[in-house]
């Protein structure tokens, strides 16, 4: 009896000292062709997938079944079996496919054709393509409103935010911003959309209903010249709160106050610092660190750096597990 006491206790006492939530994430190796798996319960790498060539956009389908990776050279989408960590299909894009977003209830996904400047909109259940949308020189960024009425588009080369009308598919207005935009992240309530543009040094806050930017949100970092400060990623927690944006090789990921969009403070994370995801629970940050080929793990209460994780070759995509 004592002994079977004993291991209750043991056990007990491991189970305590892991996370109490664990997810699986999924990171797009755009130069090894590969998706490094990542076990948040060990933060380690638990299996490499070997995929097309060029992935770089991923992420997860509404249901959790599969990671949908955008493979730009092969011109797809390539669809991971999440159970059985392996490609099983593709969807049909664009040429050069690189970011993209679907709709709430993950029936609809549009995909920014970097190649030919159009968003191809795919049904995501019969898996066919359904049309196309023309918009600017080299889209990038996808996202689309919390309400679902707008899909936004950002195109690197003509330096704006198309506002795509998600009903009737048709570009309604277009703003202006500083250049190369390469993401865009509305908050969650809906009041304002961001958009980062990596060679301007700058983050864009949009009016989504004047179609006007509000503000510009600089930054500056003691000891780096200013070309060397490339805003890529946004992520937003979920209260609204707080803002995170990726500067690219300045390697590291600036913290915003999002009611003031002053930075707050700046975290040193691996080299070229590409995109991010949060964790379902919001409690860690992860960044993708294409140069150092690495992740950065940040606790997001203490905003500190916790965790390094090496994955593929240059890491570009980063998506997680939903609960």
């Amino acid at each position: 009896m004592w002994r079977r006491c004993l291991l209750t206790a043991v056990v007990g006492s491991v189970a305590a000292a892991q996370p109490a939530d664990a997810y699986i994430a999924y990171v797009s190796n755009e130069k090894g062709n590969t998706v490094s798996v990542i076990d948040t319960n060990i933060w380690s790498v638990t299996k490499t997938i070997k995929v097309g060539q060029r992935p770089r956009g991923i992420e997860f389908t509404r249901d959790g079944k599969f990671v949908l990776v955008a493979v730009g050279d092969d011109d797809t989408i390539q669809m991971i079996d999440a159970a059985r960590e392996q490609v099983v299909d593709s969807l049909p894009s664009g040429p050069d496919p690189e970011l993209f977003v679907q709709d709430a209830g993950g029936k609809v996904l549009y995909v920014a054709n970097e190649n030919d400047n159009t968003v191809t909109v795919i049904d995501m259940q019969r898996r066919a393509r359904l049309g196309d949308v023309e918009v600017g020189v080299e889209p990038e960024g996808m996202t689309i409103s919390p309400d679902g009425k707008f899909l936004i588009n950002t195109s690197e080369t003509t330096n704006m935010a198309h506002f795509i009308d998600t009903s009737t598919r048709q570009v309604v207005a277009n703003v202006l911003v500083d250049a190369r935009p390469r993401f865009a992240e509305y908050k969650r309530d809906g009041s304002e959309l961001w958009v980062s543009s990596e060679i301007g040094g700058t983050v864009s806050v949009i009016d989504p209903v004047k179609h006007v930017v509000t503000t510009k949100i600089q930054f500056e970092i003691p000891g780096l010249r200013k070309e060397a400060i490339q805003p890529v990623g946004i992520a937003i927690a979920a209260d609204d709160k707080t803002a995170f944006v990726a500067l690219g090789p300045a390697n590291r990921v600036a913290v915003v106050d999002t009611k003031t969009h002053q930075v707050t403070k700046y975290l040193l994370v691996g080299q070229r610092v590409w995109h991010m995801a949060f964790t379902p629970d919001q409690k860690y940050l992860l960044t993708t660190n294409g140069v150092s080929n690495d992740v950065s793990v940040i606790d997001v209460v203490s905003l500190k750096v916790i965790k390094t994780i090496q994955v593929g070759e240059l890491p570009w995509g980063i998506t997680i597990a939903p609960q």
